[in-house]
């Protein structure tokens, strides 16, 4: 009798243990939901991902794309209940495609710290690019001091004061890891860049459509020669646009990003050496919550 009881528990046992294994118990999970406008469709080679702060580390939230509206192709996304719950931070990269990589890529464009259920995201967050840019400022004048001749002075764009010397035209907040800096000039309706830099007070990285001579030791232009296909240079600036973005490294497309703390007219019939001063632009960041 000892023996067959002993059987029939050794029997349920192996039941249960089968059923265990055949039905494993889900773990639970809640719902975390964005709601961010102002992101900018990234195109084939990137996405967007977002990621909550565990106990001080990424867990992935998942990728998603935006529109040419400005619309998330998912704004809600399945999470761990548990770890969603412990989470202290909200933060959204850029990230390659494919992402060869499963940590976050260093281009962190907005995060928050949660207070409840919410997550206020900003492009000021310390885990972002830290900084609100609400001290940023700009300057520059029409000049092409890489050529000799006198008769193009309003075919070039340099970020800088003009004096004895000349001075830094840009007031600009260090970038952390992930970003840096670049000019542009709206041409007949085309940006054109003037180069990336890191640094107000150095030449930026480039100089593509400069003539012969050495330019000035900051940002900035002259466009002279090699003209992208529709436009012709020698040109005048003059009632063109100067903008400076904040560019993703690596940078997901030849045009500028969404970020652009600085950007404004130049006025008509600007005189070659006249100070232009760049307005802010920070409307163009992008802001939202996520919420969980």
């Amino acid at each position: 009798m000892r023996f067959i009881l002993y059987l029939s528990i050794v029997f349920f046992l192996f039941a249960v243990s089968c059923s265990s294994d055949d039905n494993p118990v889900e773990p639970d999970t809640s719902t975390l939901t964005l709601n961010i406008a102002g992101l900018e469709n990234l195109g084939a080679d990137a996405r967007y991902e977002g990621w909550i702060i565990v106990n001080g580390a990424p867990v992935s939230t998942g990728l998603f794309d935006v529109d040419d509206t400005g619309n998330l192709s998912q704004t809600e996304f399945t999470v761990d209940a548990t770890e969603l719950a412990a989470a202290t931070a909200f933060i959204l990269t850029v990230e390659p495609s494919p992402d060869p990589d499963t940590a976050p890529s260093d281009v962190h464009i907005l995060a928050g710290d949660f207070s409840g259920g919410a997550s206020n995201l900003t492009v000021g967050h310390s885990a972002a690019l830290g900084d609100d840019f609400t001290t940023a400022a700009g300057q520059a004048i029409l000049a092409t001091p890489t050529d000799a001749a006198s008769d193009n002075e309003t075919s070039g764009i340099w970020f800088l004061t003009p004096g004895t010397p000349p001075t830094a035209g840009l007031t600009l907040p260090t970038l952390p890891a992930g970003w840096t800096y670049e000019g542009w000039v709206v041409i007949d309706g085309t940006p054109v860049t003037t180069g990336t830099f890191l640094s107000v007070n150095g030449s930026d990285d480039s100089a593509p459509f400069s003539g012969p001579n050495a330019g000035p030791a900051y940002p900035g232009e002259d466009f002279l020669e090699n003209a992208p296909a529709g436009l012709t240079f020698p040109t005048d600036l003059s009632n063109g646009t100067a903008v400076i973005s904040i560019e993703p490294v690596p940078d997901n497309s030849p045009a500028p990003f969404v970020l652009k703390p600085l950007a404004g007219p130049i006025p008509g019939n600007t005189q070659s050496g006249t100070p232009i001063t760049i307005p802010q632009n920070l409307g163009s960041f992008p802001t939202g919550s996520a919420t969980r």
